[in-house]
């Protein structure tokens, strides 16, 4: 995990979506989607369901064209690209899917290696990388395990580390706490704090836990004690500062209702948006 998110540039937004539009037979569902994620920054998408929460997920990896707009991802226009680019492009994101999506017929260091084959990268390089990123989530003692042997919680920790093997600068979390107890929730919070406040990873972070995104904005991780710490209030936050900023994006109507910090959402006397604090 040493080289992860290294190369990532503080210049620009790293994802940046420009009156994004995109409909299907049923209707339109995005009329007009604009926003930003800086460089270390996590976005966390709410909505209600049907709202384009995934669907975003997609679009910033290349796995759906807009109907219209345009969208930048690392500096690149990938509304424009060929598919033969996103191939290439795509190596440098990271899709933890909901439920995880593991090969149900491959152990866990294969799921994790699976990418890294279709790289062809040679096989004396693979079993080191995949044994590092499972150390990283603490379940290296599983690689020889199928995902039927596991636990929901670990399922999706093996999905983490499938989307890290190739060091991405962004990872795209669609709703990785979905199912599962505090305890187990906590653990996934936590390695995406480690990924943002170590690693400097980007993220877009799709949820209906309104507490994940809290979670993210409220803490940051501290290397030195390995532990979560509580965010200072009192200016006295220079550790805090270095961690990754966390926004909050609600969908409605096929639209941004509303993009904006912590405190805001929080402060926010807004029918609507009081609906997701309850």
């Amino acid at each position: 995990m040493s080289g992860t998110a290294t190369a990532l540039s503080d210049s620009g937004p790293a994802i940046q979506f420009e009156d994004v539009r995109l409909g299907f037979s049923e209707g339109d569902v995005f009329r007009g989607v604009s926003f930003q994620v800086q460089p270390r920054e996590t976005m966390i998408l709410l909505g209600e369901t049907g709202t384009g929460k995934t669907l975003t997920l997609k679009l910033a990896a290349g796995l759906l064209s807009p109907s219209a707009g345009v969208i930048h991802v690392l500096g690149k226009e990938i509304s424009s690209m060929r598919e033969a680019e996103l191939l290439d492009f795509r190596r440098k994101i990271g899709f933890v899917f909901q439920e995880g999506a593991l090969f149900d017929s491959m152990t866990v260091g294969d799921n994790v290696a699976y990418r890294l084959r279709e790289e062809r990268v040679p096989e004396e390089e693979i079993e080191p990388q995949v044994r590092e990123v499972l150390r990283f989530i603490e379940l290296e003692d599983t690689i020889e395990l199928l995902p039927s042997e596991l636990s929901g919680g670990m399922r999706r920790r093996v999905s983490i580390a499938r989307a890290l093997i190739s060091q991405p600068q962004v990872v795209l979390y669609d709703s990785p706490t979905a199912g599962l107890d505090p305890v187990t929730s906590q653990t996934i919070i936590t390695l995406i704090l480690r990924l943002r406040d170590v690693y400097g990873v980007t993220a877009l972070l799709a949820t209906q836990r309104l507490q994940d995104g809290f979670a993210l904005a409220n803490f940051h991780y501290d290397p030195q004690t390995k532990r979560v710490i509580r965010n200072a209030r009192n200016g006295n936050a220079a550790a805090a500062a270095k961690a990754g900023q966390t926004r909050f994006l609600v969908y409605r109507d096929g639209g941004v209702y509303f993009e904006g910090g912590p405190e805001e959402l929080e402060n926010s006397k807004d029918p609507y948006l009081q609906r997701f604090l309850v």
